[in-house]
């Protein structure tokens, strides 16, 4: 099984997924935050191994987190931008299994809103950045170390106004990340995703920032004709990261919680199948 953090010792069980692909443990700040109302998994993503990463792989794996570490509960699932889009992609696989749903930051689903994503950034990209990212090969000739790099080089163009001045991304793998990101892409060309994701039965919120480069707006009309269930809530003074902003973590946090709790009761028992374990 891959690693999995745990923090909290009571309350209902919240697993929180982290992004890039290939970016693990920086989703501990809120799993830190939530663990005082909750039992919290935090599952750090596979990296490696013989086989191409796809997104079915690591679907895989989160299921075998959750039968092994959840007892049987469907757990609340909180994903962050890619993190996000396998909650979905999990739910869809598994929709018995699968709790309530908050997407932060929720990566995109078409071409259209990964284009108005590209050239927000591009906008925001000046001169000085552009130098510095020319740099970034010759600076750290190991992609991995390259691929982390950039992810704190770029945290202020998706954010708003950060409360922190360290580095957010302690680790990277640039080869979870584009085996996992092209196969995404694909199952998206094939028309996989997101039709797939008619087969949620779970209640879904969008949280996204209104400064977030991704358009969560579109995003959110993108997965509404599959999702109809689908809440979105935008948070002003707020990038990519909610809970690094200034202005705009403690909102993101008492809106998070209260979806949560509200939204509990229903999965609050345990699945049904297999006399209350998972399949």
């Amino acid at each position: 099984m891959i690693e999995v953090h745990a923090y909290g010792a009571t309350g209902p069980r919240v697993l929180v997924l982290h992004g890039g692909p290939g970016a693990p443990g920086y989703m501990a700040p809120v799993a830190t935050r939530l663990a005082d109302s909750f039992r919290v998994l935090e599952p750090l993503q596979r990296c490696g191994g013989s086989e191409p990463l796809t997104v079915a792989r690591h679907i895989a794996d989160l299921h075998e987190v959750v039968v092994a570490r959840c007892e049987g509960f469907r757990p609340v699932l909180v994903g962050h931008s890619w993190g996000a889009m396998l909650a979905l992609a999990f739910a869809a696989a598994y929709p018995g299994v699968s709790g309530p749903i908050a997407l932060v930051g929720c990566g995109t689903f078409d071409p259209a809103s990964r284009n108005a994503m590209h050239r927000l950034v591009a906008r925001r990209t000046d001169a000085i950045l552009r130098r510095r990212l020319d740099r970034l090969a010759q600076q750290y000739p190991d992609p991995d170390e390259r691929f982390q790099a950039l992810g704190n080089l770029m945290l202020p163009i998706f954010s708003c106004d950060l409360d922190t001045a360290e580095l957010v991304f302690q680790s990277g793998n640039h080869r979870a990340f584009e085996e996992t990101w092209q196969d995404m892409l694909r199952l998206q060309a094939e028309g996989i995703y997101p039709a797939a994701f008619r087969l949620i039965q779970s209640p879904v919120i969008m949280l996204h920032g209104a400064i977030d480069p991704h358009p969560g707006r579109m995003i959110c009309k993108s997965l509404q004709t599959y999702i109809p269930q689908l809440e979105y809530q935008e948070l002003t003074h707020c990038g990519h990261y909610p809970w690094l902003e200034k202005a705009a973590r403690d909102p993101f946090f008492r809106l998070l919680r209260h979806w949560i709790m509200q939204h509990l009761i229903p999965y609050a028992q345990t699945c049904p199948a297999n006399g209350g374990g998972y399949p």
